[in-house]
């Protein structure tokens, strides 16, 4: 299953437009290629919501003596190295820069999105992805290679809060509220995520960090909701800490004047 519509990269300042990642025709030269030194996006989740394109900064170093038609580059897949189950929609490649001409060393930069809109992208693609890196070489033939690189792409999660009342007498009760939603790729909404841990945190007035105060567990909905007593004037928060699908995310925060 492919989930890219069109697939264009870019090296020395020429375009090509690729119709997928094939696997090496039989009885084609393959080797004499290496990759080293793979970066995907600093080595984060790769985070995606349900309407903007996503860019992934991606390094990686190439050696070889041969003469390449187009490429390199470096973009997540699954099932086997080879297969057309790739995740990209587009991929610019920078021009060689020369580490050491006499072996034939490259450093490259990359820049890769994903849009989370294309048609056959959807829930099911959450989770981890593997890494290959792809270069086409003269007569039709092409180097492609597992860099045993895991890459774990995640549905963004959003997080609101409201703490009131405000102002609130010291010693008084505060209700924090709020509510937890996750990117559906299927449908590009954002829809609440019921059964999460979120944790309550506070910051108090002049300090540089927030603290976990308590936990809430969200409803069918995603609402959240606790209480706590006032002791002093600070800001209040909700932070999910997301999971192998879904992203960390934190609200903006509420500030209570405690009097």
């Amino acid at each position: 299953m492919r989930k890219t519509v069109w697939r264009a990269a870019v090296a020395g300042g020429a375009a090509a437009v690729f119709t997928g990642v094939a696997a090496v025709p039989a009885g084609a030269a393959e080797g004499g290629v290496s990759f080293s030194r793979v970066t995907v996006n600093g080595g984060k989740p790769i985070v995606l919501g349900v309407k903007k394109e996503v860019e992934l900064y991606v390094t990686f170093r190439m050696t070889t003596k041969l003469k390449y038609r187009f490429g390199p580059m470096v973009f997540p897949y699954r099932g086997a190295v080879g297969s057309s189950e790739t995740l990209w929609n587009s991929i610019i490649t920078n021009d060689c820069e020369v580490v050491d001409q006499a072996k034939g060393v490259c450093d490259f930069e990359e820049w890769l999105t994903i849009d989370p809109r294309h048609y056959d992208f959807g829930n099911e693609d959450a989770g981890t992805w593997k890494t290959a890196a792809r270069v086409s070489l003269s007569k039709d033939t092409e180097d492609i290679d597992d860099q045993k690189l895991p890459l774990h792409v995640q549905r963004a999660t959003r997080v609101t809060v409201n703490a009131s009342p405000e102002p609130v007498r010291k010693g008084g009760t505060i209700t924090v509220t709020g509510r937890v939603a996750r990117a559906n790729w299927d449908t590009h909404t954002y829809q609440g995520y019921a059964g999460r841990t979120v944790s309550l945190q506070f910051k108090a007035a002049g300090a540089s960090s927030y603290k976990t105060v308590k936990k809430a567990v969200s409803n069918g909905t995603g609402a959240l909701r606790t209480t706590v007593k006032a002791g002093a004037s600070g800001t209040w928060r909700w932070t999910y800490f997301g999971n192998t699908t879904s992203g960390a995310n934190s609200s903006a925060g509420d500030r209570v004047e405690v009097r």
